[in-house]
């Protein structure tokens, strides 16, 4: 009976483990808190420490989402629980007990959490992703259209209120820590994923301050 508490603290303390600050340090790069926008996220990490380590983050910060999720689903968990575990995993991400609470944005933490509560529908709200990336060429607004469809893909194929209001809860997050981009694309200023002659400046996480 205490597994699903144990499993919602340990998503938390995992998801608080920084993908970003562990790849850095043990490839002997560059801290991303110290460098451009001091986030510790993959766009950071791209730009300061090359390709190989921003992928490395992207994966660490998705699997810090999916897998305890996945767990949940292997110890038969429902779907309130699934939710929780997820929501968990997220916030660590968002507010690491090991880094003064100070995260990243959690677009990556949570497509991993999207995954693991459903690999197909995770998939959807991927390619919904790459879809408005192609149509808008800017990162942080795909991943908010992305987030936004993620709780109604959810509910058309589950029907779960608690799962939908759940990650309803993290999808308001994402557009609470992407404020300051919110404003960007009002403005016409926000980056976009390939400039003029192709060159390619961020990346899915849009993790930026």
């Amino acid at each position: 009976m205490l597994m699903p508490y144990f499993l919602v603290i340990l998503a938390y303390f995992t998801g608080s483990l920084s993908a970003a600050i562990i790849t850095c340090k043990l490839l002997g790069k560059v801290d991303p808190r110290t460098v451009g926008s001091r986030n510790p996220g993959a766009t950071n990490v791209l730009r300061y420490a090359g390709k190989k380590a921003a992928i490395l983050t992207l994966l660490g910060d998705m699997l810090k989402g999916l897998v305890p999720v996945a767990i949940g689903h292997a110890l038969g968990l429902g779907w309130e629980w699934l939710v929780l575990v997820g929501i968990a995993a997220f916030l660590g991400h968002l507010y690491p007990v090991y880094y003064g609470f100070r995260g990243g944005k959690g677009v990556a933490t949570a497509f991993g959490v999207f995954l693991g509560l459903n690999p197909i529908i995770g998939i959807v709200v991927l390619l919904t992703w790459m879809i408005s990336a192609l149509i808008f060429n800017i990162s942080s607004l795909s991943a908010l259209i992305a987030t936004l469809l993620a709780p109604v893909y959810f509910y058309i194929v589950t029907s779960s209120i608690p799962l939908f209001f759940g990650l309803l809860f993290i999808t308001l997050m994402i557009y609470w820590r992407h404020r300051t981009n919110i404003i960007e694309i009002i403005d016409g200023t926000e980056d976009k994923i390939v400039e003029k002659g192709g060159k390619t400046t961020v990346d899915i996480t849009a993790d930026k301050n």
